[in-house]
């Protein structure tokens, strides 16, 4: 599937991707992207509600006056660091935004899961440690932390404090899977931290 529409409602219906927030987006060749057009619904986006934008730099190719989600360079700093990215999602699941905002709060940089099953969707075994960038008003920012701090080594996965999570693959559907998998460890740590 790279219908963004499509999986822009599946996201949606779940309440990760509420009001106009969330966005996603897929490689179309080495230069481009297809990402998904700022301040639309994706509860009932349509096929038209994207946008073409340039890898380099995040700008939208063509001018048919549609501006690309706030986003976008978040999305195209990981298809450069990432060549074999065909597809990112950037959602705001209630989990992951939690442990999110409670790693900014402590000033974490990375969140380490251990032991639980489901990081063998994240390509780890018994340990992954995802990477948390700060939050900024100036999205851009976001984007250029992201470039320059992950090496092709990382996990598919990232948090941002106080904002949401973004997940990648070689697919869009292999990018939505790392989102879930991602979302249910962060559920089961907070879980996990409120029982113990």
């Amino acid at each position: 599937m790279t219908d963004l529409a499509a999986m822009s409602a599946q996201l949606y219906a779940r309440g990760w991707m509420e009001g106009t927030a969330g966005n996603i987006s897929v490689r179309l060749d080495a230069e481009t992207a297809l990402v998904t057009a700022s301040g639309v619904s994706k509860g009932s986006m349509t096929s038209e509600d994207t946008v073409r934008v340039g890898i380099a730099d995040a700008r939208p190719v063509g001018s048919d006056g549609k501006r690309p989600s706030a986003e976008t360079s978040i999305h195209t700093a990981l298809y450069q660091v990432f060549p074999d990215c065909g597809a990112v999602v950037h959602a705001h699941p209630p989990y992951a935004t939690a442990v999110a905002a409670l790693a900014a709060r402590r000033g974490a940089d990375v969140e380490e899961f251990v032991g639980l099953e489901i990081i063998k969707g994240l390509g780890a075994t018994d340990k992954v440690l995802i990477p948390v960038f700060e939050n900024h008003a100036e999205v851009p920012r976001i984007g250029a932390d992201v470039a320059a701090r992950l090496t092709p080594d990382a996990p598919p996965a990232l948090l941002i404090g106080a904002h949401g999570a973004t997940t990648w693959g070689p697919t869009l559907e292999s990018a939505r899977n790392r989102m879930e998998c991602l979302e249910m460890l962060c559920r089961l740590r907070l879980l996990i931290e409120r029982n113990t």
